[in-house]
């Protein structure tokens, strides 16, 4: 009997569109990723389910679109008071409900063994991965980001320091090989790594750095201000600031914070083919929310995408999506075909022959025809997006969705609609709204369908936000 094919899910923190070479990146380096795309399919038009991180990640290991799930937010343990401007931020979640059943939970009772390594950042320890169907969990906590730093001591939950001065990304990658060489070799594993890069703090090593800083100086990006300064931002919390756009990549800390994650997926890689995996392994490789290009230190750029994390623009919510499965993927394969975080639910358990759960609520759509067939004719439909909240990097509270060529946007404060057609415009330069009435109507109300279907939660009117903005 032929054995279930291993799944390694990688999912980057933070990731932009253009922080690949393999995407178009001249400063960044990124050759075992751009190898991993080349020997497998990459998707153009896949995304993230939000903005911001806890929902997306949510919305992976559920099949639910956030707003179903009401974890429409990143999960502020830390005296969270709702963005204030000229609405209230609505409530949301703050865990990952144990009344879920998570993609780990069905590789389980499929046979599998389920390993969690990476950041979590669903929920305190009652919603830890070891209670959603993890048998291992290596690094995750509530945390959203090295609260310590990417340097031992970590001081992090599930996750024991190393020597001193021992880098993070480095750890993550490793203790998913040694599980990998530890495995149960009679049984197919599930493993869902998770790194923490390239989320702020930018800390890298030392040697890292110096070199993307030479490189900067030799490509002459030292002598160009990487920043516009912009608008305030929309929020009483951060009213005194302005939006700050990366128009260019030339941070050298963030590059060699990239090096270090492609030398760890590299390392992945090579542990694969010495434990002669490689064509029992579906491999996938995404993030969970755009580059930050806006804000806090802004330290990478999405261009030709239009902002970056924490708003409703393509730079936010577009990803890398590269996924490999030699012997059954095609290798330098491409698919334009729509592809949404939920979808990875009912994608995974197809592939590996597991039951698709049809008494449980799925929103994802698999794509399993497409992964094996980039040429299928295959319309996933509508995706759809609910972000009730003001971003922490100038975006404002709104909802979307794609439907083929087109990319449907309503902002809530100040109820406008906004039509873009990415095919022409990928950047989300033209507003097309009054050019196509009919189309906007009609947006409207499928976006109001969903929203309705999923009871989505909306922001309040703020009746100090003159005052909270003054």
């Amino acid at each position: 009997m032929t054995m279930k094919p291993n799944v390694i899910l990688m999912l980057i923190d933070d990731m932009g569109w253009m922080d690949l070479s393999c995407q178009g990146s001249e400063f960044y380096e990124t050759p075992n990723i751009d190898q991993l795309r080349s020997e497998g399919l990459a998707m153009d038009n896949a995304y993230a389910a939000c903005p911001v991180c806890s929902p997306s990640r949510a919305s992976i290991l559920s099949g639910k679109y956030p707003a179903r799930l009401k974890v429409t937010d990143w999960i502020d343990h830390d005296g969270y008071h709702p963005c204030r401007g000229k609405l209230i931020d609505a409530p949301y979640i703050k865990e990952l409900p144990l009344s879920e059943v998570s993609l780990a939970q069905a590789f389980k009772e499929g046979g599998y063994q389920t390993w969690h390594v990476g950041k979590w950042h669903l929920g305190k320890e009652k919603t830890y991965p070891q209670h959603h169907g993890f048998d291992v969990n290596i690094g995750g906590c509530w945390w959203g980001h090295p609260k310590k730093g990417y340097f031992s001591p970590y001081q992090m939950e599930n996750l024991t320091d190393g020597p001193q001065g021992e880098y993070l990304t480095n750890r993550i990658g490793q203790e998913a090989c040694r599980l990998i060489r530890q495995r149960d070799r009679q049984r197919p594993f599930f493993l869902n790594l998770w790194h923490y890069a390239v989320h702020t703090p930018l800390q890298a090593k030392p040697q890292d750095i110096a070199y993307f800083e030479e490189k900067a100086k030799r490509m002459g990006l030292d002598k160009i201000n990487p920043f516009v300064e912009g608008e305030t931002f929309p929020i009483m919390q951060k009213k005194d600031k302005r939006v700050t756009r990366r128009i260019v990549q030339s941070d050298p800390v963030y590059a060699a914070m990239i090096k270090a994650l492609d030398d760890s997926v590299g390392e992945l890689m090579r542990v694969l083919k010495e434990e002669q995996l490689d064509e029992q392994t579906i491999v996938i490789f995404t993030s969970d929310n755009g580059g930050l290009a806006t804000a806090e230190h802004s330290p990478t750029c999405n261009f030709p995408l239009s902002e970056g994390k924490g708003w409703m623009y393509e730079g936010a919510i577009r990803e890398p999506l590269f996924v490999r499965w030699p012997g059954s993927i095609q290798p330098n394969s491409l698919s334009h075909a729509l592809m949404t975080s939920p979808d990875f639910y009912p994608t995974l358990l197809e592939l590996c022959g597991l039951p698709l759960r049809p008494q449980q609520h799925c929103d994802g759509v698999s794509l399993a025809p497409v992964w094996l067939n980039p040429e299928t004719d295959f319309d996933r439909g509508p995706i759809f997006w609910h972000y009730p909240h003001y971003g922490n990097q100038g975006g404002t509270p709104g909802s979307a969705l794609r439907y083929g060529k087109w990319k449907y946007i309503e902002f809530y404060e100040d109820h406008s609609a906004h039509l873009y057609d990415l095919q022409q415009d990928p950047s989300e330069k033209q507003d097309l709204s009054a050019d196509y009435p009919q189309q906007v109507q009609q947006f409207h109300q499928l976006l109001q369908q969903w929203l309705k279907e999923v009871d989505a939660w909306y922001p309040t009117e703020n009746p100090d936000a003159e005052a909270d903005l003054a």
